[in-house]
C-alpha cells in the first residue's frame, strides 16, 4: 500500500499521513510532481508526453505529461522527481538537471472503474532538458504504454479544449511556455 503526507496549501505536512485509495476518494491535499522533457525542433519548443497505461487506476491510455507521480509519506518533492524520471522512463537525472519552475494547486473530481475519484494535488513542477532519445528511453510497462513528441502549443491547445485523449493542465502550460521564453 501507499502512504501520501496530507498537505496544507503552502505545501507543508500536516503530520496527517493517509493510504492512497482513501486520499482520492476524500480529495485530500497531497503532493506529486510533474517533470516536462522538451526539445526545441523547427517548429519551436516540443514536449515529450508518455501514454498511460490501459491498466492506470486514473486516466488509463490518456496522454500525460513527461513524467509523474505522487510523493510517498516522508519523501520531499526533488527526490521524487528524480524516483519517477527513473522509474517510468529509465533517467537518471541529477538535482542539477531539473529547474524548479513552480508549484501548480490541481483539481479532479470524476469517477473510474465506478468509484469516485477526488484528486486535490499540489505539485511541484520541473523542467528536463537535456538531449534525450525517445527511442532509448527504458518505459516502465505498468505505468507507460508509449512515448511520443508533441509541440507546446499544441499541448497548450489540448489542454484549454479539454481533449478526453490527454490529462494535461492548462496552467501548467502557460507555466512551461514562459519558463522557456
Amino acid at each position: 500500500m501507499e502512504y501520501f503526507d496530507i498537505r496544507n496549501i503552502d505545501g507543508s505536512i500536516t503530520g496527517e499521513v493517509k493510504e492512497r485509495s482513501l486520499v482520492h476518494r476524500d480529495g485530500d491535499l497531497h503532493g506529486t510532481v510533474h517533470i516536462f522533457i522538451v526539445r526545441e525542433s523547427d517548429q519551436g519548443a516540443e514536449v515529450l508526453l508518455q501514454k498511460r497505461s490501459k491498466d492506470k487506476d486514473a486516466f488509463p491510455g490518456c496522454y500525460d505529461i513527461s513524467s509523474a507521480g505522487h510523493l510517498s509519506a516522508g519523501q520531499d518533492y526533488m527526490e521524487a522527481a528524480r524516483r519517477e524520471l527513473k522509474e517510468e522512463l529509465g533517467i537518471d537525472a541529477s538535482e542539477d538537471e531539473l529547474r524548479f519552475i513552480g508549484y501548480h494547486e490541481g483539481h479532479c473530481d470524476t469517477e473510474f472503474y465506478g468509484k469516485p475519484f477526488r484528486n486535490h494535488e499540489l505539485s511541484a513542477v520541473y523542467l528536463y532538458e537535456k538531449e534525450i532519445d525517445a527511442e532509448q528511453l527504458v518505459l516502465q510497462e505498468e505505468e507507460v504504454e508509449s512515448v511520443k513528441w508533441m509541440s507546446l502549443a499544441e499541448c497548450k491547445q489540448k489542454a484549454m479544449e479539454g481533449d478526453p485523449g490527454y490529462c494535461l493542465f492548462e496552467k501548467e502550460m502557460c507555466m512551461l511556455e514562459e519558463a522557456l521564453q
